[in-house]
Parts: structure tokens; sequence; C-alpha cells
């Protein structure tokens, strides 16, 4: 199996000879082979982002690529006639990915040779190899997760998302409101669950925890009728955020129990975290049963401990845990006695998830 470090996140293409047949610039018009726009097609399809540097006049090229029908697989072009190592350098930096998960693909061994004494940890293909890039382990993640078929569509709709945050007048609260999010809270379904298992690994500051929980684990709590996997997916109108919270959920006898709340970074100015806590409160004490949290001190989790603490989860011995509160040092266990919370102000949310199996 693959590691996931050794993934390319983003690949750069260049244009003449490379994505396309022909040179813009000197042929009547270029060509792009069928076997380059599967390529395309099934990176995308793999939550692969794709870019563009080349040397051409921007208006032209991206007219091309308009026409022959694949512009919109493109992110943050970067076409004119500037050295190449510096726009793939910014394509980097603004992704804020890691030079080692972004490859760069060029007929040229000049520019090739030109990318990589600049940015010595980009992987470099030449052009004749493009069409063989979806057979290579680097682009072959284990999992194609549903957020990962729609990368390409989160990545644009938040790009849409801060520059309309950017010129937004007015309070944090009302631009918030006028995102209209709609936050739907679901029992996690086998396709769920590698998006679920990436986000008890991956989320480290908004984690109740910090502890991971494998595939195979969270198969047995799904099997389980007195657990709960829960995934939270996030969109408003610029278009969706995909999964961004993760809930296990335990039902004790006179309990519910948080025994792991994660949500994205990505979300942390939504307030997902909070709202996610709330709504257990609300359909706990609608239940009549108490709620639990298992809560684990990390180097980066304080915000969750933050939340857990301003939702009133304290440490108090109760009938209810029959398990106890735990060492310190170790995860401890929270308890709240829960009143029904009002509704969320800043997005609409559909919580059925939040209501345990029945028995049986």
């Amino acid at each position: 199996m693959h590691q996931q470090e050794a993934l390319v996140k983003c690949l750069i293409w260049d244009l003449d000879n490379t994505l396309w047949r022909g040179t813009l610039l000197e042929d009547p018009e270029v060509h792009l082979a069928d076997e380059i726009r599967r390529v395309v097609v099934e990176l995308d399809r793999r939550g692969v982002l794709q870019s563009v540097v080349s040397r051409n006049d921007h208006e032209h090229a991206w007219q091309c690529l308009e026409e022959l029908a694949v512009a919109e697989y493109f992110v943050l072009p970067r076409i004119g006639w500037g050295r190449k190592s510096d726009a793939v350098r910014e394509i980097v930096a603004e992704l804020g990915f890691a030079e080692s998960a972004v490859a760069f693909v060029d007929d040229q061994p000049s520019e090739r040779a030109e990318v990589s004494r600049s940015l010595p940890r980009i992987r470099c293909y030449p052009a004749e190899r493009a069409a063989s890039l979806t057979g290579l382990p680097e682009f072959s993640p284990a999992t194609v997760t549903a957020d990962a078929t729609r990368r390409r569509a989160m990545y644009q709709a938040r790009v849409r998302r801060e520059a309309d945050r950017a010129a937004f007048r007015g309070p944090d609260e009302e631009f918030l409101k006028s995102l209209r999010m709609e936050l739907v809270v679901a029992r996690a379904g086998p396709g769920d669950l590698a998006r679920v298992e990436e986000l008890t690994r991956r989320t480290s500051q908004l984690n109740a925890t910090g502890i991971p929980y494998s595939r195979e684990t969270l198969d047995a709590l799904v099997a389980d009728p007195a657990h709960e996997v829960l995934v939270a997916t996030l969109a408003d109108r610029f278009g969706p955020h995909g999964a961004v919270g993760v809930i296990l959920l335990e039902r004790l006898p006179a309990a519910w129990r948080i025994k792991l709340l994660a949500t994205s970074c990505r979300v942390v100015a939504c307030g997902v975290g909070s709202v996610l806590l709330r709504r257990i409160v609300d359909a706990a004490a609608r239940a009549n049963v108490h709620l639990l949290a298992d809560f684990r001190r990390t180097e980066r989790n304080r915000m969750m401990e933050i939340a857990y603490r301003f939702a009133g989860l304290e440490h108090a011995e109760c009938a209810c845990d029959a398990a106890g509160a735990g060492s310190p040092g170790e995860v401890q266990r929270l308890h709240l006695v829960p009143a029904p919370q009002p509704p969320e102000t800043t997005m609409r949310i559909t919580a059925a998830g939040f209501t345990p199996r029945a028995n049986g």
C-alpha cells in the first residue's frame, strides 16, 4: 500500500507538446489526445488537483483549453512569459502543499531541469510519460473518498468564498449567515469510512482525544448497535466543504458518551465543532440522558478543551458513568446534565443521526 506522504496532490502541466499536440504560436491548431484527456479526467476523479504552467499568451491558451473542454479541470493557471520555476513556486505557495506533493510534466528537458534546480523536491516527468501517469503509485491513492472526487470543486468554492469574505463589510456572524450553510449529520456508510478514518488521524487542533481509529475499528463500531459513527458534511452557497466532522457516540444505560469529536481545521471559522457539540447536548436533553465526553489533552487541541468547558462539560462523579472518570494524564471523562439548546442562527442543520438506533 502506498504511503500517504508519497502521493502527488497536484500535477502541473505544460501545454505545448505536453498536454496537447502542437505549438500554439506556430501551428494552426492543437490537438488533445484521447489518452491525455483520460488522464486529466481520472486524476481529477482521484482528487489530484491540476494546474497549468506555460509560456504562451494567457488569453489565447485559455481559449484553447476551453475549446478542448478541459479548462474547468485546472486551478491557478500560470500562463505567461516568466520562469516556470517561479510560476510553480507560486502555485505551491497558494495551495499550501509541500513541494514533495507536487509534480510537473513538460516536454522540454531544459524546463524540467530549471524547475528541479529551483525546487528540488518537485517531481518532474517528461511529456512522453504523461499518458501513463495514472498507473504510477504516486498518483494512485489506496482509496478514493467521496471528498476526493469533488476536491477540485471544493477548492474552487473555497477561492470564491474567501474572496467574498475579504470583500464583506460587517460582523463575522452576519457573514456566516450570508453563506446559507447547511450541515448534515448522518450515520456513516461504507463509502464514508475512509474519510472518517482520515479525520481521526489528520485532525489535530480540533480533535478531543487525538486518538486515531483504524478502518477495522470503525467497521466494528458501525456494526455495533451500542455505537454510532456519525459524519458531518457542510455546504454553502459557494459549494461543498465535504465531510468536515466525525462523532463516535456510545450508548450507555443512563448516558450518551462522546468517545470522539473531531472537525476539520478548514471549517474552524464556521464554528462547526461548537455547533455539533450543542446539537449533541440538545439531543441528549431531549432523550433524557446524561452526556459524557472523553477528552485527552494534546499539544494542539486547546480549542477543543475550551469548547467542551464552554458547553458545561466538567469532571464530576455520577452514577450514570459506571467506568469512572479516568486518571490524570490519560483520557478524562467529562460529565454534563444536558439542557435543551436554542436553534442555530448561522446554519441550517439536519441531524437525524443524533438519535441512536433502537436496540434489537
